[in-house]
Order: C-alpha cells, then sequence, then structure tokens
C-alpha cells in the first residue's frame, strides 16, 4: 500500500478508531483527536467500517468512478492501427481530428511512444571464426591531438585546446584469437588505410596467422579503388559490414572502446607523442598478459595453437 506522506491514518488506526469508538466507548469527538483526526473524517470511516467491515478500513483508488471525456476504446484502437502502420503521432492526430498531445499521451501508454518500440529489439548473434586469421576486422578511430593536459582529465571545458587537428587510430583485430594491431596515422585516406592493412598483414604474418579476409564498414577509406587494388594483392577477401548495422565489426568497436578507456584517455598526456609512445607497450600487454572476457580470462595470444608456433613474449 502506498499511502499519502502526510496522511493521519492507516488501516490499522482505523481499527483502533473502530474499536475505541465501539468496544471501549469513547465519543467520536475524542477518538478523533487522540488519532489526529477531524470528527468528519472519523463518521466516514465509522461509516464505511458498518457498511464493509475490515475492508472499508482499506484505502480506495482516488481514479474517478467515470471520466465523461476520456477517450473511447475504439478511437483508441485506431490509434495503436495508425501507429503500428509506422504513421507519427502528428499524422495520426491529423487523421482522426485529435489533439496532439492526447495522441502522444495515449502512444506513450501503450509503449509506442517511439517508432523502435513498434518491432521488439533484434536478438544477439553471436560469432566466432573457427581459426585464426580467417577473419580480421579493421576500423579506425579518430582522437584529437594533445597539447597539454585536457578537460577529460581536468573537468575544466574552458582549457580546450582548439585547432590543432586531429590523429587517426587504424585498428586490426582477428576474430578468433582477438590478436590485435594498431597504429596511429595522419589521416585516414584510402592509400594511408591501404599501407596500414599491409603492415597489418605483415604483422600477423610473423605472429603466423596468415590473413585470408578483411571485415570493415563502409568508410570512403574502404570502398576506394585502391584499397581495393592493396587487398587484390595481398589475396584477401573484402568485406564490408550492411549500412547502418556497426554492430556487424563489433568486435572492431568493442576494442575501440578498450583502447579509449585504457590507454587514449586513462593517463594525463602531455603531448600527442607521448600517447603514442605508450601505444605499442599497451598491445603488447593487450595481446600477452590481459585477461579476456570473451576468452575464459586469457590473453588472446592463448588462442594461437601451437601449431602456429607462436612464441609467447614475456
Amino acid at each position: 500500500m502506498d499511502l499519502h506522506q502526510n496522511a493521519r491514518s492507516c488501516p490499522a488506526s482505523r481499527a483502533l478508531l473502530v474499536e475505541r469508538v465501539n468496544a471501549a466507548g469513547w465519543s467520536v469527538q475524542e477518538a478523533a483527536e487522540a488519532q489526529g483526526l477531524s470528527a468528519r473524517s472519523a463518521y466516514r470511516w465509522l461509516r464505511r467500517y458498518r457498511e464493509l467491515g475490515d475492508a472499508g478500513l482499506e484505502d480506495r483508488l482516488s481514479t474517478p468512478h467515470r471520466i465523461p471525456r476520456r477517450l473511447g476504446k475504439e478511437k483508441q484502437e485506431q490509434i495503436e492501427v495508425l501507429r503500428r502502420a509506422r504513421l507519427s503521432g502528428a499524422e495520426i492526430a491529423n487523421r482522426l481530428q485529435l489533439p496532439r498531445s492526447t495522441v502522444s499521451r495515449w502512444l506513450r501508454r501503450m509503449g509506442l511512444g517511439r517508432l523502435p518500440q513498434l518491432a521488439p529489439p533484434e536478438p544477439i548473434r553471436r560469432y566466432e571464426r573457427s581459426r585464426p586469421g580467417e577473419l580480421v576486422h579493421l576500423d579506425i578511430k579518430k582522437l584529437g591531438r594533445i597539447q597539454g593536459v585536457g578537460h577529460r582529465i581536468t573537468g575544466e571545458r574552458r582549457h580546450r585546446s582548439r585547432g590543432i587537428g586531429w590523429e587517426f587510430v587504424h585498428v586490426a583485430i582477428d576474430d578468433r584469437s582477438r590478436l590485435a594491431f594498431a597504429e596511429i596515422l595522419e589521416d585516414e585516406r584510402a592509400t594511408t588505410a591501404a599501407t596500414f592493412l599491409q603492415r597489418a598483414v605483415q604483422w600477423f604474418a610473423q605472429q603466423r596467422v596468415r590473413v585470408e579476409r578483411i571485415l570493415s564498414d563502409n568508410g570512403s577509406c574502404y570502398v576506394a579503388h585502391s584499397f581495393a587494388e592493396s587487398c587484390q594483392q595481398l589475396g584477401i577477401q573484402h568485406k564490408r559490414t550492411k549500412p547502418y548495422r556497426p554492430r556487424t565489426n563489433g568486435k572492431a568497436e568493442r576494442f575501440i572502446q578498450t583502447l579509449q578507456r585504457e590507454w587514449a584517455y586513462a593517463f594525463a598526456f602531455k603531448t600527442s607523442a607521448e600517447r603514442s609512445e605508450l601505444l605499442p607497450r599497451y598491445l603488447h600487454f593487450y595481446n600477452h598478459h590481459r585477461a579476456h572476457s570473451a576468452l575464459g580470462a586469457k590473453p588472446p595470444i592463448s588462442r594461437l595453437s601451437l601449431n602456429n608456433a607462436v612464441r609467447i613474449n614475456s
């Protein structure tokens, strides 16, 4: 039961009021004063007790018995039908000659206030390739250059450095092992992405992992002819995600989040050079020592079998 915060009575105190008047012989005025109630309220609870017994001492809903101007059930059903046809609130209001505020209120009550609520959420589809190198995810993260400790550390947004440019972190992460390679480069042009891919393939080869396929989003650098030519020269099949579905490349997205949290924004770097110098050390930690939740709390290097003849660096 949810009583008002300033309520003077509850079912237990009302029962005591009834007992004092009916059994102990108190007058209604005396019992009301003892309970901190008006005589009028006391008479009301006594009347309800005579009519309904103990049930009459419970709180009742404050909703009116009749609401003459309430929207009819037929109109409510029409609102729902039109909404499921993906009409906006304004369009529904115009069709049914109703105020937009009324339509909006009923859409919220129906749980249809936003269009994504019309369909159930898409189930999470997890996948993992069977061997290292079968699929490598590519992505790029833009980071602002550093000129002094920034607002993420100090909390002072007035001290932001503007106009000093950007750096671009190109990442490649293996789907099976989560083994990752990354570089900080000057831009995200197609030629830059292509040369990064060549170095990433070479790095994976040093780990005795042969890259067979890559997966990227539909960024301009990845759809360029020069990037396609580089893939062809390397003998790599290039796949791209469907538009507006970044979750397809989720492993790269998740790795970028980890980079931001544990490297890019984890320390009070004074210059971009300091941040760049730490990246190779962090990547070594990530690949060889950091416990990965998707790998049973083991580092990515543990997923490379002995057949790969990979030496685990200490």
